[in-house]
């Protein structure tokens, strides 16, 4: 019926072919353009590069526009709705950066290794200490005064882990004098703990073992003040006087005073340098002083001795900052906006807002602190939580004394005691009667690259973030990342041991390849132990290694097995543990941020 409607030919030229469309009706002169079309040109890079609305939105908001002008101006319910509009009409536009991204990760392999050579050289002090540390073989085959002295070593290991982790969180918080008030605290105390753990186990009968124990205690704790403040090459110079001794002693005869004499000098040295780190710390007098330093040993979250966190990121303020005159606290201001739909938080690093600067509003601009109050009275206070379950959340919210530090502290002591086990397992069977230096020292010395390829993954681990284009491809760039590391740490670590092995005299079983394999899968674990701490997620390493440590530590005791299989095979089911562990935390690619 339609046919009949239309004259035959009517949209049909001559020649068959349809006939040109009339041209399209043009806006009049006097009519504007559309305002969002021109916002959208004046902001087109911006939401070009944007990944979602909400952050045009945020943008809008930080501009100040408010939902009435927005409403007025874009005809449009709010910056929510103009955001969507924008991010609409503007293609996605992800430019590569101009110059190469900065990457925070990237070290020195310099540095890494004098670490490892400052962490190995004080067990020259041992070769000086041989006459403090002469008599009988004890009862279980060791040299005389060695129980004691490895008692205060494991002590001192897993203080100085604990204190190093607190002294660096305040570090990355960026305050430097509460670092040193924790160190300043911590050190003697640790010092005087190791002494009294070694004295306890020797007894009166082996004064010399106690002393020498009390000064390793000692120098434990001012290394730990040097290495946390990064003043390593303060401490080589320091122990200088004990390795030049050590070598001497190799070829020649040095008398006993002589050797006392260096250890000394070596230990005053440092002692004095950790002190002169300290002393900014020190020179606090008075009450504050002494509540400073309280509160820096407190973990973050306490409110006590005048400081308080800040919101969730933990980051210290003053008590008193966002409190009202009358010493109450006022309420905290409502997120609004895009704070408040998408979960905006304050980073770390920024300053609290106080009572001077508050939220105004949509747009987070600062406001004078009694603006929108009224004219007599305060801010109301948040209700009180009352009943149990208000109890019961504020005791989830407020945090444990020991819940950040004492994991750090287990996994020192945990890893000290398997390479105690590798040094000292055949000896302490009854299998052996030398100890198995060479793969201690390997390991000590292994510490340097370990940290110098803990860097190299945080840094491929970043690249792989910037390449990856998919998750797949993420976790594909990420794993050949730890492959290779991974296996240049364990490459490392046998070349060390060939080396040491090699120049050691007696050191012929250390070569054997059971006690090889069962030295190498040790590295796994400390260093995947170590990648897991860097990350944060030291809870289930320090549970997997001080479970190794038992488990080895109590074939020993009962005497099953031979010391270098059984060891062999606790140190692969904890490889196996903490590679488990790192695949489940590194695949997801929020923990590399």
């Amino acid at each position: 019926m339609s046919d009949t409607l239309r004259p035959p030919g009517a949209f049909e030229d001559v020649e068959g072919t349809l006939a040109a469309l009339p041209a399209q009706r043009r806006s009049p002169s006097w009519a504007r353009p559309d305002p969002i079309d021109e916002l959208a040109d004046k902001m087109a890079e911006f939401v070009a590069a944007a990944v979602h609305p909400d952050e045009v939105a945020a943008a809008l908001e930080s501009d100040g526009m408010s939902d009435d002008q927005i409403r007025e101006r874009y005809g449009v319910r709010n910056s929510f709705a103009l955001a969507e509009e924008l991010y609409g009409r503007v293609a996605r536009n992800h430019p590569e950066p101009a110059e190469p991204p900065h990457d925070p990760w990237r070290i020195g392999l310099l540095g890494c290794l004098l670490r490892g050579i400052v962490f190995a050289l004080p067990g020259l002090g041992h070769v000086l200490a041989a006459p403090l540390l002469a008599g009988p073989r004890d009862g279980f085959g060791l040299p005389s005064g060695t129980v004691p002295m490895l008692a205060g070593a494991l002590c001192g290991w897993t203080w100085n882990q604990g204190l190093a982790h607190r002294a660096y969180t305040w570090l990355g918080l960026g305050d430097r004098a509460a670092a040193r008030r924790v160190l300043l605290v911590g050190t003697p105390a640790g010092a005087l703990l190791g002494s009294l753990v070694a004295l306890a186990v020797a007894g009166p009968a082996r004064p010399g073992a106690v002393v020498f124990a009390a000064g390793q205690s000692a120098y434990l704790g001012a290394a730990t003040v040097l290495l946390v403040m990064g003043r390593e090459r303060l401490l080589l110079a320091a122990l200088a006087p004990v390795t030049a001794g050590a070598v001497v002693t190799v070829l020649y005869p040095v008398p006993d005073l002589a050797r006392t004499a260096l250890l000394l000098v070596s230990l005053a040295a440092v002692a004095l340098l950790g002190l002169r780190e300290v002393a900014p710390a020190a020179r606090e007098s008075g009450e504050g002083g002494r509540r400073s330093v309280l509160a820096a040993l407190l973990p973050r979250g306490s409110r006590r001795h005048g400081t308080e966190t800040a919101g969730r990121t933990g980051v210290p303020r003053p008590a008193s900052a966002g409190r009202s005159a009358g010493g109450k606290r006022s309420a905290a201001p409502r997120r609004r906006g895009v704070a408040g739909r998408v979960g905006v938080r304050r980073p770390a690093g920024s300053p609290p807002q106080t009572r001077g600067a508050e939220s105004s509003g949509r747009t987070g601009v600062p406001r004078p602190a009694s603006a929108g109050r009224p004219a007599r009275g305060k801010r109301p206070s948040p209700p009180r939580r009352s009943g149990v379950a208000g109890r019961l959340r504020a005791r989830r919210s407020t945090p444990r004394r020991t819940a950040g530090t004492l994991p750090y502290a287990l996994f020192g002591l945990g890893s000290g005691v398997l390479v105690l086990h590798a040094a000292l397992g055949d000896v302490l069977a009854g299998a052996g009667t030398t100890v198995a230096a060479p793969a201690a020292v390997a390991l000590t010395l292994s510490m340097g690259p370990a940290e110098w390829l803990l860097y190299r993954f945080r840094s491929g681990s970043l690249a792989g973030l910037r390449a990856g284009g998919s998750a797949r491809a993420f976790r594909r760039i990420t794993g050949g990342v730890l492959v290779r590391c991974l296996a240049a740490y364990l490459t490392a670590l046998l070349a060390l041991t060939l080396g040491t092995s090699a120049l050691w005299p007696h050191a012929t079983a250390s070569t054997d390849a059971v006690r090889l394999a069962g030295l190498l899968l040790l590295g796994a674990v400390l260093w995947t132990g170590l990648l897991l701490q860097s990350f944060g997620a030291v809870t289930g390493t320090a549970v997997v290694v001080c479970a190794a440590a038992l488990v080895q530590t109590e074939a020993l005791v009962t005497l099953v097995g031979d010391p270098n299989r059984v060891a062999l095979l606790v140190h692969g089911t904890a490889a196996v543990a903490q590679t488990v562990l790192v695949c489940t935390r590194l695949r997801r690619a929020t923990a590399h941020r």
